[in-house]
């Protein structure tokens, strides 16, 4: 057996998240029909980031196991070929049957978009979060600060099935704004469910004048589950990069 390591773009717009379900679409049962197409394999592949419906992807990493001998460049010009508009594999390689997608990801990039302007864009409406009224990048930048390095995020999940161990590690975490867009980038050793998206949603408060910097810092270092809100909508995040300490994408620099 072979195990295919796939690079994925995606509009989450029509789809219920990347990990399938019955009766919607998902990202991996688009997927998995795809490879049943070109292999008449029924393979189920394996994703480094779980997304939520409606968010998208530029960089999310994804791995199956093949009996068949197609070369990767071949599975990934065949798969786009059965694949809809809103789902490309950008790249595809080879790796050790060892390879763990998920716990081998020494990081992963998200990034929340912002449309900060008085009227809507029918350009930008899929993968932006408009929001009216005047943000203060410097407010929110500041904010960030807390976030750096390990601490426990519990504030920053759902409280419904919120995970055990709720302490991760922030690489990145800053705010900048090209025109009338904002940017919120996150890197972590890994994520929560909600966590980018509450962080969003708190740090749009403080933009806002509603919340205080020191409040937002208070609330970040509480450990109430769930604390952090209101939670920001799902299409204006992507999931940019997954990082592995060695992967054979050649697109992977690109991202």
């Amino acid at each position: 057996m072979a195990k295919i390591s796939l690079l994925i773009e995606y509009e989450g717009t029509n789809y219920h998240g990347f990990q399938i379900q019955s009766n919607v679409p998902t990202i991996q049962g688009e997927l998995e029909r795809a490879i049943f197409r070109v292999t008449g394999e029924a393979v189920r592949i394996r994703g480094a980031g779980r997304t939520d419906a409606g968010v998208h992807a530029w960089g999310q990493v994804a791995t199956f196991e093949t009996a068949s001998a197609l070369p990767p460049l071949t599975f990934l010009r065949a798969l786009n070929f059965y694949l809809p508009p809103d789902i490309s594999v950008r790249d595809a390689c080879s790796v050790g049957v060892r390879f763990d997608v998920r716990r081998d990801a020494l990081s992963r990039e998200y990034r929340y978009t912002i449309l900060n302007d008085s009227v809507h864009s029918p350009r930008h409406r899929r993968w932006t979060y408009l929001v009216t009224r005047k943000l203060d990048t410097e407010a929110m930048s500041k904010a960030c600060g807390i976030l750096l390095g390990q601490h426990d995020f519990a504030p920053f999940t759902n409280t419904e099935g919120a995970a055990k161990n709720t302490v991760r590690t922030v690489f990145k975490a800053e705010v900048r704004r090209e025109g009338r867009l904002m940017f919120f980038n996150m890197a972590a050793n890994a994520f929560l469910p909600q966590q980018v998206r509450r962080t969003a949603g708190s740090l749009l408060r403080v933009g806002s004048g509603e919340m205080e910097v020191d409040e937002f810092w208070e609330m970040a270092g509480s450990g109430l589950i769930g604390a952090a809100k209101p939670v920001a909508p799902p299409h204006g995040l992507c999931l940019m990069r997954v990082n592995y300490s060695d992967i054979g994408f050649t697109d992977h620099e690109n991202i």
